[in-house]
């Protein structure tokens, strides 16, 4: 299935997801606080005067046409005073009746996939009870996008932090939450979910996007500098705020790549940003870190509450995509450098030495090897299997991926022990060059040769690459049994109405 067919039938599953339901009576089933005692209080009562309190003494001006606010997720004795800013501006809002909260997976690897609690009824924290839309959740369920894994709501911040804050804000008024956690989407798919989600933007909606900003120093991995730091963390935040301000997803993504920004809720911000309506007004209402509240530059963590103001309906319909550069393609040079790089890799880590990057091998990528693709490498010797490791997901250069999988390959694939010189010798490399993998509704949308397939269910996963089948001479269906044996399910596994399928391509290249 091609991506611009995969897109259209996601935008027209999306289109029911705005359908308000007559609602068959239901058996209560509760999504429970899981942070109470550790992130925040678990005394109702304590709970309730600290957040009112946060409340009271946030200073804004809302107005009443708020239709979405981005607020950070960190314990509410960080960030608490200023997501309540947020919340209270939200709160001006008095016709509202239902909350999309937009948050995003910290620790679950959910590729391209967005998570609903598809099976309860209600949230309940120490404060009280919520009622899910369970009508429009299970709308959005009719969409492959959208899955349920309760494990991405277990421990997960960016949503939970939101949600007795809501209950505080909101107190005494009848609405209804959509609680919503992303996975690792890529910019197609940012582009899908927001379009399902922006049918849910009626004009009583309001969304509310988690996300921190900036997390500086050693701790997170990230400092771009040493000196000043208080002010140019203000700098730096303030470059990406301006994006996201404008409505800007495109550039919001370049100054986060460009800048190295750890910026932890960017899915969450670009599917905002694909959902703004076309006549719309944003300011940053809050702003704050964690150095100022203790003091300690060391590590630090930012936090914002922006505001966007306007009617919120109808959703920015997308514009059409402008004449964009070709993405370069693979030469054969280009394929004969990346199988000598994976071999030069390895021979050097038998001798003890491991090359970081591509130019200590004195490779210089070209366009094609600096494009961000998925990528496997795998080794034979005689024409069997002898290790094979890659990812799928197209998040760095393939010149990088190529480098550290033909270590992946030759040393830590579980199923083989580390190979020998001797072996080498006797080795042949296969490279994997992969498509950005896309959702399917069902194994139906599977075609063998041509596509590469991950099988997902009860929280367990298989890959197989396109050659696999074809090589073995398998069928659909004997190669779907295959899968989900490997993803240590029954034979039959895939027949389930639960599986989930991805598919993707490759351009697949191999020593001579």
């Amino acid at each position: 299935m091609s991506r611009s067919v995969w897109m259209m039938m996601g935008l027209l599953l999306a289109g029911n997801a705005c359908a308000r339901e007559e609602e068959a009576p239901m058996k209560k089933v509760c999504m429970e606080s899981t942070l109470a005692g550790s992130w925040y209080d678990a005394d109702p009562d304590r709970l309730r005067t600290e957040l009112e309190g946060y409340l009271r003494d946030a200073q804004v001006d809302p107005g009443p046409s708020v239709f979405a606010v981005i607020v950070p997720h960190a314990g509410y004795a960080y960030s608490g005073p200023c997501a309540a800013a947020g919340l209270k501006a939200l709160a001006a809002r008095k016709d509202l009746d239902r909350v999309v909260v937009i948050g995003f997976s910290h620790r679950v690897h959910l590729p391209n996939r967005a998570s609903l609690p598809a099976t309860e009824t209600h949230y309940r924290s120490p404060l009280g009870e919520t009622p899910l839309d369970v009508a429009a959740i299970a709308a959005l369920m009719k969409n492959p996008l959208f899955v349920d894994r309760p494990d991405t709501r277990r421990g997960e911040n960016s949503v939970e932090l939101q949600l007795p804050l809501l209950q505080a804000a909101l107190a005494g008024r009848d609405w209804k939450l959509l609680p919503v956690t992303l996975g690792q989407l890529d910019d197609d798919v940012r582009g899908q979910v927001a379009a399902a989600l922006g049918e849910l933007l009626d004009g009583k909606t309001a969304l509310v996007v988690s996300s921190d900003f900036t997390h500086y120093g050693p701790n997170f991995g990230y400092v771009p500098f040493r000196t000043d730091v208080a002010a140019n963390l203000r700098q730096l935040d303030a470059g990406a705020i301006a994006k996201i301000l404008a409505g800007d997803a495109t550039g919001f993504a370049a100054y986060c790549a460009e800048t190295g920004a750890t910026i932890c809720g960017q899915d969450s911000i670009g599917v905002l940003l694909r959902m703004l309506p076309e006549k719309f007004t944003a300011r940053e209402i809050a702003y704050d870190t964690s150095g100022r509240s203790t003091g300690d530059w060391r590590n630090s963590v930012s936090y914002a509450s922006l505001a966007f103001y306007g009617s919120g309906r109808p959703a920015r319909k997308a514009a059409p995509p402008a004449a964009a550069k070709p993405e370069a393609e693979l030469t054969d040079a280009d394929k004969n450098v990346l199988l000598a790089m994976a071999r030069e890799t390895i021979a050097r880590a038998l001798k003890g030495q491991k090359p970081s990057d591509p130019e200590e091998l004195g490779v210089t990528p070209t366009p094609a090897m600096k494009r961000k693709m998925g990528g496997f490498v795998t080794l034979t010797i005689g024409g069997e299997l002898r290790g094979c490791i890659g990812e799928i997901f197209p998040r760095r250069a393939l010149a990088d991926v190529v480098l550290d999988h033909a270590l992946d390959a030759a040393f830590n694939d579980p199923r083989f022990p580390p190979l020998t010189a001797r072996e080498f010798a006797q080795t042949k490399i296969e490279i994997s060059a992969l498509t950005p993998p896309v959702p399917v509704a069902s194994y139906d949308g599977i075609e063998i040769g041509r596509h590469g397939m991950v099988l997902e269910l009860g929280g367990r996963s298989a890959v197989f690459l396109p050659q696999v089948a074809p090589e073995q001479g398998w069928d659909l269906a004997t190669t779907l049994t295959y899968l989900s044996r490997k993803a240590g399910l029954p034979g039959n596994a895939w027949k389930d109405p639960r599986a989930k399928f991805t598919v993707f391509e490759a351009v697949v290249f191999h020593e001579d």
